[in-house]
């Protein structure tokens, strides 16, 4: 392992409790009883969290765009979906949305910069 796979190993890591994280604000900020933003909290953070898992596992190219895709779904849901006068659910996705971008755009920077591996 190169020091760089370590730096993509915390990132993928970061990503997986930002999306447990998420999963976890409806209970955690209170907002259970609007079925809108605590349903986008549990789907997106629960795929946030499993598509970090994969990456994990080996496929962290394509699972980098995918969370870029729901970071930028998750800052978004609250004023798609209605729920941006919710203050606790519109920081929780919008915070968490913006970490889980950076993340991914982080991670397919450092795919981009790594010299290709070349196995003898």
């Amino acid at each position: 392992m190169t020091n760089s796979d370590g730096w993509k190993s915390m990132i993928l890591g970061s990503q997986l409790v930002l999306g447990l994280v998420l999963l976890l604000t409806p209970w955690l900020v209170g907002f259970t009883a609007e079925a809108v933003a605590a349903w986008s909290a549990w789907i997106t953070g629960g795929v946030i969290a499993l598509v970090a898992a994969a990456a994990l596992a080996g496929y962290a190219y394509v699972g980098s765009w995918a969370n870029l895709v729901l970071g930028v779904w998750s800052f978004a849901a609250p004023w798609i979906l209605g729920f941006a006068a919710l203050a606790g659910a519109l920081w929780s996705h919008v915070a968490i949305g913006v970490l889980v971008a950076l993340a991914a755009a982080t991670e397919l920077w450092m795919e981009h910069q790594s010299p290709p591996r070349v196995h003898a």
